[in-house]
């Protein structure tokens, strides 16, 4: 186990991963704006799925939802149909709008990440993703509280 002032330490570099998000949310569209933008990536990621699905990755309820949806929509970036299983609900999709502004956003990320380390190896670029996805993986589902005894 580290020491501690690791861990602190830790959590001072993970606060600042905030200025890497702010940048990356001034590098989208205004028409994109981050919400839309995490429910494009979500349906990219996941495929199609109802609108409480969408919610519950989102972290958000189900009304922030709601109006993300909306927003996406009205640009034509998703389609909403009935759900053959519930009638009530909706079933969530991309359209072709939807998958070239992801294509797009992706772009976008990749070469500010590119212009921003490019003075990283490609291994240290790969350590860093490593790193990356084993803290995720460690934390598990982040909207469940996690205790410790």
């Amino acid at each position: 186990m580290a020491d501690r002032s690791q861990y602190e330490e830790l959590a001072r570099q993970i606060s600042g991963i905030g200025a890497v998000k702010r940048g990356i949310g001034r590098l989208l569209p205004a028409e994109c704006p981050a919400g839309s933008g995490a429910v494009l990536a979500l349906l990219d990621r996941y495929g199609e799925m109802r609108m409480s699905r969408l919610a519950e990755l989102l972290a958000v309820d189900m009304s922030v939802t709601s109006r993300h949806v909306a927003h996406v929509a009205d640009r034509g970036w998703i389609e909403r149909s009935p759900d053959p299983d519930d009638r009530r609900s909706r079933i969530l999709r991309l359209t072709p709008a939807g998958e070239e502004m992801v294509d797009d956003l992706g772009r976008r990320t990749a070469d500010m990440l590119a212009h921003h380390l490019d003075d990283w190896s490609d291994d240290d670029v790969g350590r860093l993703n490593a790193l990356l996805a084993r803290l995720r993986t460690s934390f598990g589902d982040c909207r469940t509280a996690h205790t410790h005894t």
